[in-house]
Order: C-alpha cells, then structure tokens, then sequence
C-alpha cells in the first residue's frame, strides 16, 4: 500500500503504472467495516483502488461537529495495509484540496438538497458536492463507491455528475449493520456505553414501522413513528420521512409504481445518527 498527502505525488506515481481502471472509495476516516467493505468491492472490480481519508471541513454546519469528529489515521492505514490487492490511501491537508479558498462551491441540486438532511445543516449537501467533484476531478476513476446508509448524499453526487458531464460510474452499496442492527457509522465511536446499548432502538423501530405498511398509510407510520420516540427521552427524534427513493418528495400512499424509503436521525447524546430502509 501506497500513502499520499499530496495529490501531484499520486498523479507522478500513476504515470509509473498503468492501470485500466481505478476505483475511488471517499472517506473521512475512522474506517469501520462499512467502509472495508466498499474498498473490498472496490478491490475486486478495478485494478487499483485510491481511499481518500479527509475530514472535509465544508460540509460540516457546526464547528464543534467538526472538531468531534473522530480522527483515528493511524489505525485507518492500518487497516488497509490488511486489504491484499493495489489500494493507495490519499490523506491530504484541506490546502491541498481547496488551495486557499476552503469554501462550498454552488451546484444546483435541487429539491434534493431542501429536504432531510439538507433541512437541517444548512449548506452540507454543497460541501458534500464540493469535495466529491474536487476528487473524482482530480483522479479520474472508473468507479467511486458510496454506502446507501447516506441515501440522499448518493442521490446528491449522482446529480453533481451529471450536472458536471462527469466520465464515471457511481457505485451505491448495501448498508451494514452491527448485529444488534445498528447501521455502522464512524460517530458511533463517540457514543458511551449506555447510548450504544439503547442506540439500536432507531432500526429495530423502523423494522415496526416497515410491518405497519400493509395496513396503515405513510402519515400515520411517521405519527406512530414521532409517539415511539416519545417513549425514550434520551433519543431526540430529528425526522422520520417516508418518501419515493427516486425523487425524494414525501408520498402519501403506498403503492407499487413508488419505490418508498423511509429515514430518520436521531440525537443520542451530542451524536446525530442516520439511518434508512427500504419500505
């Protein structure tokens, strides 16, 4: 394995070696087995992988999130160094990505961005947009691989590539899951021992939700979903929307021209957790 902090040293090494393709696997860091398992993917399809590890500071709404966030390099290059196959980490400092100007570029993303997650931090979605465009820029890869545990964050870089004609296939990837069904996440480091116990509650609520389906319509499940969480003070409950997966936009009725997903985040603590599932 290769390690970079600049991304000229990564363009000289490329023209060192030929490789037909490159899989691009972004990551901020404290890599869990989530993230392992794009990489490995990424492995199996392409010829080299590049993983990014950059805390991007633009699409954070709150410094203090930011600074919480966990940084753990050293156990993530450790990590990979255990991958067999041509994986190179790239780790750069933010002047290396932004130069000077450490700011959100502006895409028009439309209603993708006003809803969910784009509701409640404000100006997360064009960081998000920001980083990815500078990287897939930057490298060219045959494919870049997301998690679907951040579903609108894949809806968000699917319509940044078409609006930047950018040559590359998106790859979405299943969510994984602890076994007590808690969807991986690099914040749940963050959590204390009694919050990572009640912390499953969030998935296996929606599993009930999901089972309402037959019977109930989508507003009554967010309204039995909203009362549910009223039982667990230590949960403070953000959203919980179900809504067609192609566009985003809240439905009213289940049918089977819709492909419906639901998702919530949560508070625990001073940790925000996200989650989805396909209804």
């Amino acid at each position: 394995m290769k390690v970079f902090k600049v991304h000229r040293d990564v363009h000289d090494a490329l023209k060192e070696e030929e490789f037909k393709t490159i899989g691009l696997v972004p990551t901020m860091g404290a890599l869990h087995e989530g993230h392992l398992s794009l990489i490995r993917q990424s492995v199996s399809e392409n010829q080299l992988t590049i993983v990014s590890i950059f805390v991007n500071p633009t699409q954070f709404d709150e410094l203090q999130d930011l600074e919480n966030y966990p940084k753990t390099l050293a156990s993530d290059l450790n990590k990979l160094k255990k991958i067999p196959g041509s994986v190179w980490a790239y780790t750069p400092s933010p002047s290396d990505l932004y130069q000077d100007n450490i700011k959100a570029q502006k895409y028009d993303l439309g209603p993708l961005e006003n809803c969910m997650e784009g509701a409640s931090r404000e100006g997360h979605f064009q960081g998000v947009a920001t980083v990815v465009d500078k990287l897939l820029t930057l490298f060219s890869p045959t494919r870049a691989y997301f998690g679907e545990k951040d579903f609108q964050q894949l809806k968000i870089i699917r319509r940044m590539v078409q609006l930047r004609q950018l040559n590359v296939t998106i790859v979405d990837c299943p969510i994984c899951r602890e076994d007590d069904g808690l969807a991986m996440s690099s914040r749940n480091a963050r959590l204390s021992p009694k919050e990572r116990k009640l912390a499953p509650v969030i998935y296996h609520t929606m599993l009930k939700a999901k089972a309402m389906k037959e019977k109930h319509t989508p507003t009554e499940i967010m309204a039995w979903t909203e009362d549910t969480f009223k039982e667990f003070p230590e949960l403070t409950l953000d959203y919980f929307s179900i809504v067609n997966q192609e566009n985003l936009e809240t439905i009213e009725v289940f049918n089977e021209q819709i492909n419906a997903r639901a998702f919530i985040a949560v508070k625990l603590g001073d940790v925000r957790l996200i989650d989805n599932l396909k209804f």
